[in-house]
């Protein structure tokens, strides 16, 4: 069963520039893309890092006021003043770069976005060139897909392909994204991965679970715990 990887819905027309490129470059070239962030690249489009809009308006913020050190600024204070003084990309750019391979799929690449606090990640290749950029707004796209789609890929992929369930023993109802799968299975066991695998087809909300089984072949454990329930299903 395929999950969709980074590269299903990275940008590859990718708005970047260089270690020299200039403050006042960088403002036109993020006007003129509408976009709030660009990768900073060497000569071989290896990424080397990333200016966004906060890190260009270090300069507006810090505007007017004096420049003279102090003896107790924090880290981030001292970046933000160096920062409000820089005039090219080498200076301004938040690096290393936090990155991502198109293979990846768009549930790794969520939860990077999440624990690294970043909106966007460029999408690079085995030698570091960058190849796109994924957003958190292209990482939804996922859920745009046509309830149709879905049902199709459940039926084909989870049900005949993997699970081997003949037509008509389970019926599979998508709306907005909500699977509910109705039937009897054979086993309790195999209830739970088709659950489980529905779960993980692309664009699925959630799953409701109207499946019985004629063989309860439960561990004592799962007993013990109520049946536990894989997450995203209900």
């Amino acid at each position: 069963m395929r999950t969709w990887q980074v590269r299903d819905v990275m940008t590859t027309d990718v708005a970047a520039v260089r270690e020299h490129t200039a403050y006042r470059e960088i403002v036109d070239v993020l006007t003129g893309r509408r976009v709030t962030a660009v990768p900073v690249v060497d000569e071989a489009r290896r990424v080397l890092g990333v200016v966004s809009e906060a890190d260009l308006l270090h300069k507006v913020e810090l505007l007017g006021q004096p420049h003279e050190r102090r003896v107790f600024t924090g880290r981030r204070q001292r970046a933000a003043r160096t920062k409000a003084g820089a005039t090219a990309a080498a200076d301004l750019m938040t690096a290393p770069a936090i990155t991502v391979g198109p293979d990846a799929t768009l549930v790794e690449a969520a939860r990077l976005m999440t624990a690294r606090r970043v909106k966007r990640l460029p999408v690079v290749d085995d030698l570091g060139r960058l190849t796109g950029i994924v957003t958190r707004g292209d990482l939804l796209a996922v859920h745009l897909r046509p309830d149709a789609d879905i049902r199709t890929d459940v039926v084909r992929e989870v049900l005949h392909r993997v699970l081997a369930v003949p037509d008509g023993v389970v019926d599979v109802e998508v709306h907005d994204g909500v699977v509910t799968l109705t039937g009897q299975l054979d086993r309790w066991s195999t209830v739970r991965l088709a659950l489980r695998l529905t779960a993980q087809v692309s664009g699925v909300v959630q799953v409701v679970d109207a499946l019985g089984y004629a063989v309860d072949d439960a561990p004592m454990s799962a007993l013990r715990a109520g049946g536990a329930t894989p997450a995203g299903i209900a």
